[in-house]
């Protein structure tokens, strides 16, 4: 089963609607996923500022001194800003990677959900209701995002186990579907240097991704070399910095529903999803076609 939701603004005025749409969106779907559920928000950029969004068990406990700490370690300002279980940290964008590494050092138990310019993704256990309200996912404000909600088939109900994904910078990927072909997939990647952390087909689906941007693809063409990569059926909705993307497999047996005006590019697992989008009523709703890509950018 699983629930997809995306929008990609084209109004710069409708921006700070953006986390209350998805989130009425997201729970319309919650009947196809009611596991876990978690949401990716491409905020405004700051200039030469990075993000980690973080999350923890014991925020409380792992969140308290974690600026400090980090400070001690890495030069410079570091800001943190708590959200229930997750929390932003903000630095130079040149110190992210490094962050990381000193994290996994010195507070083990914290798990990094998503690291980029704009990106922030937040996602846990529970109905996606009390995901979006536990992080007031409807007062937040940016250019695009996309959602999900998971009904688990191939790895547990975990936190790590929810989508978004995130394997590169400021990349994201959720999916409705089942890849067959994700355990050789996965050593491969690993093999060649791309991190991935659970064993959740959709995070492979995601880090294949990212390694074909790394030597060199575009996300279109990345999205095109999938549909010969990846075995199993699987819709793929991705979200970029700048951009938004859309792709099914061959067959589509997944189902999916697009919707496009003037001021947005909506997605939903089922068209029930997209009913309360201003001017939807005059928009051209489509069923995305198999086997191709679909791409938008700003």
């Amino acid at each position: 089963m699983c629930g997809i939701v995306g929008l990609f603004l084209k109004d710069k005025s409708m921006e700070a609607q953006l986390g209350a749409m998805l989130t009425d969106m997201l729970i319309t779907m919650t009947d196809r996923g009611p596991d876990s559920a978690g949401i990716a928000i491409y905020s405004k950029e700051s200039k030469n500022i990075g993000k980690l969004t973080v999350q923890s068990d014991t925020p409380n406990v792992d969140f308290k001194q974690l600026k400090d700490a980090l400070k001690q370690l890495i030069e410079g300002d570091i800001d943190i800003r708590v959200q229930s279980t997750h929390a932003v940290l903000e630095m130079r964008a040149d110190q992210v990677e490094s962050a990381r590494a000193i994290l996994k050092e010195i507070r083990p138990n914290v798990r990094v959900m998503s690291s980029g310019d704009s990106l922030e993704i937040y996602k846990e256990v529970g109905l996606p209701k009390d995901v979006a309200s536990r992080f007031d996912i409807a007062q937040m404000s940016g250019s695009h995002g996309i959602g999900h909600t998971r009904m688990a088939t191939e790895s547990a109900v975990t936190t790590m186990g929810a989508h978004p994904f995130n394997t590169g910078s400021d990349q994201c990927l959720v999916h409705n579907g089942s890849l067959s072909n994700h355990n050789s997939l996965r050593r491969k990647l690993r093999r060649d240097g791309v991190h991935i952390e659970t064993d959740n087909d959709t995070e492979v689906g995601a880090a294949y991704l990212t390694w074909k941007m790394q030597n060199g693809s575009t996300l279109g063409e990345a999205l095109e070399s999938s549909l010969k990569d990846l075995d199993g059926f699987f819709t793929f909705v991705v979200g970029t910095k700048d951009g938004f993307g859309v792709v099914r497999d061959p067959i589509a047996c997944k189902p999916a529903v697009m919707a496009e005006t003037d001021q947005y590019v909506a997605f939903g697992s089922e068209y029930r999803a997209l009913v309360n989008l201003p001017g939807i009523e005059d928009a051209r709703v489509w069923e995305p076609e198999p086997a191709t890509v679909y791409f938008w950018n700003h």
